[in-house]
């Protein structure tokens, strides 16, 4: 004897092998024996075998017209037999029997369970409401199929194209747009993103890499709500000095500037002066909010989306010829010796008298003209004298030596800073099509250092003064120089190896970088209230929102600086296109994947991966010849044409620590690297 059962849902059928009250033994065609319950016994029988009966019942249940079986059924629960004999006859066949079993049990959205083996039908309005969902369904199988269609052919439908970056990099698995594109990528054997650009999903290189990072960090966009600079309502001293601002001509956020007073008196007192929004801003307000949102300036070449809306930029920024106000550290020195004597924050407004270009004046301000006793005269503007230009040469190289000796080891950077330039832009939002200029800066130039080592003194005294009064500051620590011992942020003073200071807080771009406008609000509490600004500082202690705002800002900066490089590395490329460069000389800096070696091209900011002559040391010259540039991936790899010289070691003391990765497809892995007392802390204006 057989039975058919139900087994958690599926119908099976085998050979009844011993019964009891409550179970039976039953073996199946596989000969897998199982205990079943009696309860979950539908139909016993002697013949067909079990195989041939399923198969029989299921070729008959196609036939059954739901519809019809729907109207044929009682208002009641029944089951299935019951349904077989008001279809079919009431003779119906064990067979037919199964049949309705099996279609019955298919059709939830005609027949609802109501127990093993038993049925209850669905209200009219819920299977017109079934129906219509059943149908919907359909339809949308037919154009996720005409939609994998049209992409193995070439041809990118537009709610695919709409949604491309959300398909390729935060994908809804249940959207149909993104299930045509998994149907289509597996016809074609072809990796999603090669299918979309076959398909001409991605019209401009450029546009793919923009709009996938607005997708990924500005999803709303990069437009302001409409807000309004409060006005500062300290009363103010004006200080009486002359200050100077040293920055890019691209920038518009000049957040410091400089002022020396006393030289020829053997104590010469250096002023920092820097914006100080954190005088008008509040925390909580819209403006803070947006800040906090963005948490920094964002750099790529030609263009930048700014913390601030340029109406509050303006409002506060250390523009010429106006006394702005400032939170002005005032550091007295030894004329002689540069010993620091003493050290005072202040309140103030300062008058600016230039903003100084160093685009403008690299060939004028020169080390060598810096160190001449009798200079040529040079017209420097808003009345800036050799005098004072050659006394912050001569402290910035003593106080970079002071940190040196800390730090254990030279700071050595011999490679050169690259400018970007796109001719035409004048810093709207770049097409892609843009003629690019590279021009070198070699790093450490004198005006350069000078702003350097100014903002890195400016850091880490308040840094220190902000543990001194008792009051927590955002701060970049680094254990030692190490390999692998990261700088990391946090609430506490501690020393910056890299740097080769004992604490380090940014605070001289708080119009540009929400850390330091924090820290901005905690120095300004310290210089109102010394050493009880611990009850009047925003920020507490243990304050869990310094933590929350370290978190997003580590967070944000990282994706910020990875663009950046990325678009400096696309804009590279792009010069390699322009100027037909199919061959240049470059430098091994370290083994790479699969046999290659990846070498740094000489004049250019350009590292790839390199094959043909296997393994070569570090620091061996070579001709490479380039390969295809894939824009997208921003990938080129090189091919080793010859070694230009017969040894080169790497020279004992060069910079080891800035190995810049290849860029690989879609995902541009890109390292970023500190370098803080090498270069300007406002150097990416």
């Amino acid at each position: 004897m057989y039975a058919l059962f139900d087994e958690a849902g599926k119908f099976q059928a085998g050979r009844v092998l011993s019964e009891a009250d409550a179970s039976a033994q039953i073996e199946l065609d596989t000969g897998k024996r199982v205990k079943v319950k009696a309860a979950n016994i539908l139909l016993k029988f002697d013949k067909p075998a079990p195989a041939e009966l399923l198969a029989q019942a299921q070729a008959q249940a196609e036939g059954i017209e739901l519809e019809l079986a729907w109207e044929f059924a009682p208002e009641d629960d029944f089951g299935f037999a019951d349904l077989a004999r008001d279809y079919f006859n009431e003779q119906a066949t064990l067979v037919q029997q199964t049949a309705a079993l099996l279609r019955l049990h298919e059709a939830p959205h005609y027949f609802r369970r109501a127990g093993k083996g038993r049925y209850k039908k669905a209200p009219a309005e819920i299977v017109q409401q079934a129906l219509a969902a059943i149908e919907k369904k359909k339809q949308l199988q037919l154009q996720i199929a005409d939609w994998a269609a049209a992409l193995g052919r070439g041809e990118c439908p537009a709610p695919i194209r709409e949604q491309l970056y959300k398909i390729l990099f935060r994908p809804d698995k249940n959207a149909p747009e993104y299930k045509a594109v998994v149907e289509a990528s597996r016809a074609t054997q072809t990796a999603p993103l090669d299918l979309l650009r076959r398909a001409g999903a991605i019209d401009s290189a450029y546009q793919f890499h923009w709009k996938r990072f607005l997708f990924d960090n500005f999803p709303k966009g990069t437009g302001f709500p409409p807000l309004q600079a409060p006005d500062i309502g300290d009363e103010l001293p004006l200080a009486e000095v002359q200050a100077y601002s040293i920055d890019d001509s691209q920038t518009t956020e000049i957040d410091d500037a400089l002022s020396v007073q006393g030289l020829g008196s053997g104590r010469v007192t250096l002023g920092i002066h820097i914006a100080a929004p954190g005088l008008a801003l509040q925390t909580g307000t819209p403006i803070d909010q947006v800040a906090r949102q963005r948490l920094s300036t964002v750099y790529m070449p030609g263009y930048k989306i700014t913390m601030l809306p340029d109406e509050v930029v303006q409002r506060y920024t250390l523009s010429e010829g106006r006394a702005c106000p400032a939170v002005s550290l005032y550091v007295s020195f030894d004329e002689a010796s540069l010993e620091i004597q003493a050290s005072e924050t202040r309140l103030e407004r300062v008058p600016i008298a230039a903003n100084l270009r160093h685009d403008q004046l690299d060939t004028v301000v020169t080390e060598a003209w810096m160190e001449d006793a009798n200079p040529a005269q040079t017209g420097l503007p808003g009345g800036m004298t050799h005098a004072t230009m050659a006394f912050l040469w001569r402290l910035a190289k003593e106080l970079k030596a002071r940190r040196e000796l800390l730090r254990g080891k030279p700071e050595t950077f011999n490679r050169p800073d690259y400018n970007f330039r796109l001719v035409g832009n004048d810093g709207a939002e770049p097409s892609g099509q843009e003629t690019v200029q590279i021009s070198v800066r070699q790093r450490g130039a004198p005006l350069d250092l000078i702003v350097a080592e100014a903002m890195i003194l400016a850091n880490s005294t308040w840094g220190l003064w902000l543990a001194d009064c008792g009051v927590p500051g955002i701060y970049r620590s680094q254990a030692s120089l190490a390999p692998g011992v990261k700088v990391r942020m946090g609430t506490k003073a501690q020393p910056h190896a890299g740097i080769g200071v004992k604490a380090y807080a940014w605070s001289t771009s708080p119009l540009r970088r929400y850390t330091d406008l924090v820290n901005q609000w905690q120095i300004i509490a310290c210089a109102r209230h010394g050493k009880t600004a611990a009850l009047a500082a925003p920020f507490k202690p243990k304050d869990a929102e310094l933590f929350s705002i370290i978190s997003g800002f580590d967070a944000a900066y990282s994706a910020y600086n990875g663009y950046q490089a990325g678009m400096e590395r696309f804009w590279t490329l792009k010069y390699v296109q322009q100027h037909g460069i199919t061959e240049l000389t470059a430098s091994v800096f370290k083994e790479g994947p699969n046999g290659s070696v990846l070498v740094r091209a000489d004049e250019l900011p350009l590292v790839l991966p390199a094959f043909g002559m296997g393994a070569l040391p570090r620091g061996a010259r070579v001709r490479v010849r380039l390969g295809e540039i894939d824009e997208i991936a921003l990938d080129v790899h090189g091919t080793v044409l010859e070694r230009l010289d017969a040894e080169s070691p790497l020279e004992a003391g060069e910079d080891e620590g800035d190995d810049e990765p290849v860029a690989g497809p879609i995902a541009i892995a890109v390292d970023v690297h500190e370098a803080e007392g090498a270069s300007p802390d406002n150097a990416a204006s």
